[in-house]
């Protein structure tokens, strides 16, 4: 197929024609723009950024790294990639993400059929010509019968509505947008405020630089060692001779990470001293939070199992930080389950409030009233600062969809849609969306995942299902309002048998003031979320509308069980 230039139906504007729309340029952006190429199929992208890279190019703030080892956390569709690129260090940085995006656009050549600096900023289905129809910020529109919502699911930045940011006469930077040019804080009395895992791996790095450091706090978390370290090009090599292998063992996990031991025993078959041992060495192992999450069974149901991890991490921050009345304030408290925000991994964080220069300062107690012209006013004291620092997070996992203004010609739209929180099937479609597809929507394992494991996954279905569609004649697939229905109660009765709704995090949108309390990802695991799809395939796309425009050629419109 090709593109081609049309009028819209009211005949005054030029529009391009496609096969299929692609936003966003991230790793969903990227892989997706190639599938769509490989099978013939024209796309056009769009990214509101200067270049790809998505979330590695956004995030810039000192101290961003993957919290995956590299060698798991990268595309694996072609074999020829991975044997030409070699990670440097365990985690990799942000700098090397985003030259590993690079490489990755220019030695597929992704670039040609995407458009950057250019924000999407509304999408609109014709029920009768069965086209999507986006119009951008630049004045661009561009028509295609498939939409796919490469938006990503952190790339919303979400800043606290504090009064008197404007009268600031210091710098101040968002994590989540950080500037390009070098930023110094040599020197500079720094505040920042938030302290989940942008915060905590920012703090050691700016504390080292600036002349002063103050931590504004709402809630302690859990954070283990990352342990990161060079990787020797011998262990490179190792784990991509194995690399077959592993595409097979990463399905049958639970967030598609492997090189983990899965918990053999629950908490109580070992004595405490016994237990001290076991988490100490895996304490010292480090990495991502397997390292302690899957050290007993239960930890994620059981409070008894879920407290003993949690006390001993708590246990080690007063080990860590000398000065005891901060220690109990770095502790999460004994309601905080540990998992149920997203577990950090960190290098020096607790350490790092052992120098003079940091100061930690409590703002669920004394919370901050507002931003002065010198600084931070909290309800018991004020902070002069030359320079402020968000690290308040994202509006997560619905904040760039919402942001879009996606509807139908006959009147529906994602924003009514989800008035009441976000409802999507297998977190791939919406029901009264019609060939508009999510990738790691609400609902799917998304960031409870390895995340380009989910990526790659969730293109992999789109397109399969695009193909079906074009195998048999038909040319339209829309989520059944039923099998939605059903799959999102079942998502939440998953979630709720365990501790992880518990806690007031951004997997429940609690972080932004008026967004409905809904636990976002599915926590039923990668591999049995893998297993569900495939089995709703194999019945004929169970749960879903396929059909022809203009006709009613339904091959399947059973709810999903």
């Amino acid at each position: 197929m090709s593109d081609t230039n049309i009028r819209d139906r009211n005949g005054d504007s030029a529009v391009e024609r496609v096969d299929v729309l692609v936003v966003g340029m991230g790793f969903a952006g990227m892989y997706n723009l190639y599938c769509a190429r490989q099978r013939g199929l024209t796309a056009r992208a769009f990214e509101a950024g200067s270049d790809v890279g998505g979330t590695w190019y956004w995030n810039r703030y000192p101290g961003c790294r993957v919290d995956v080892d590299s060698v798991q956390y990268c595309y694996n569709f072609s074999d020829e990639l991975t044997n030409e690129w070699r990670w440097s260090e365990r985690f990799a940085s942000q700098p090397e993400l985003l030259r590993y995006c690079n490489y990755v656009a220019d030695k597929f050549d992704l670039r040609r059929d995407a458009k950057f600096d250019t924000r999407v900023i509304s999408a609109l289905f014709d029920e009768e010509t069965n086209l999507w129809t986006v119009r951008t910020d630049k004045g661009d529109v561009v028509s295609a019968p498939y939409c796919i919502m490469a938006t990503g699911s952190l790339s919303t930045p979400y800043k606290p509505p504090y009064p008197g940011i404007e009268d600031f006469g210091g710098e101040w930077h968002h994590t989540g947008t950080w500037p390009h040019e070098e930023v110094s804080f040599t020197g500079k009395r720094v505040g920042i405020i938030g302290t989940g895992s942008t915060g905590i791996q920012a703090i050691p790095v700016i504390a080292r630089e600036a002349a002063h450091l103050t931590v504004f706090q709402r809630t302690p978390q859990y954070t283990t060692p990352a342990r990161n370290r060079p990787m020797t090009s011998g262990e490179q090599e190792a784990f991509n001779a194995r690399r077959d292998q592993w595409r097979k063992e990463v399905k049958q996990t639970f967030n598609a990470i492997t090189d983990f031991s899965p918990p053999t025993k629950f908490f109580h078959e070992n004595t405490p001293e016994e237990r001290r041992t076991y988490l100490e060495s895996r304490w010292e192992i480090g990495g991502m939070p397997q390292a302690l999450m899957e050290t007993y069974k239960n930890i994620g149901v059981d409070e008894a199992a879920n407290s003993v991890v949690a006390d001993f991490v708590r246990d080690k921050i007063r080990e860590i930080v000398k000065d005891s009345e901060v220690a109990e304030r770095l502790c999460p408290p004994s309601d905080l389950p540990i998992g149920s925000k997203r577990p950090p991994i960190d290098t020096d964080y607790y350490e790092t409030f052992n120098r003079d220069n940091v100061t930690l300062v409590d703002i669920k107690t004394s919370p901050i009233e507002r931003i002065t012209a010198v600084g931070i006013k909290t309800a018991d004291e004020d902070y002069e600062l030359d320079a402020i620092i968000f690290a308040t997070g994202f509006d997560a996992m619905t904040g760039s969809l919402l942001a879009i203004d996606i509807r139908t010609s006959g009147g529906a739209s994602l924003k009514d849609a989800w008035s009441d929180g976000p409802d999507a099937y297998l977190g791939l479609m919406v029901a009264g969306l019609p060939n508009l597809f999510l990738i790691n929507g609400p609902g799917s394992p998304s960031v409870k995942a390895n995340m380009v494991i989910a990526i790659e996954h969730h293109t992999d279905w789109i397109m399969e299902a695009l193909d079906h569609l074009r195998e048999h004649g038909l040319d339209r697939i829309e989520a059944n309002e039923q099998a939605q229905s059903n799959w999102v109660e079942h998502a939440r009765e998953v979630a709720e048998a365990t501790l992880m709704p518990v806690a007031d995090s951004w997997y429940v949108g609690a972080n932004v003031p008026g967004k409905k309390r809904v636990y976002m990802p599915y926590f039923g695991g990668f591999a049995r979320y893998l297993k569900t799809c495939e089995e709703i395939v194999a019945d004929g796309y169970r749960g879903f509308q396929l059909s022809r425009t203009g006709e009613n050629a339904d091959t399947s419109i059973v709810a999903a069980q």
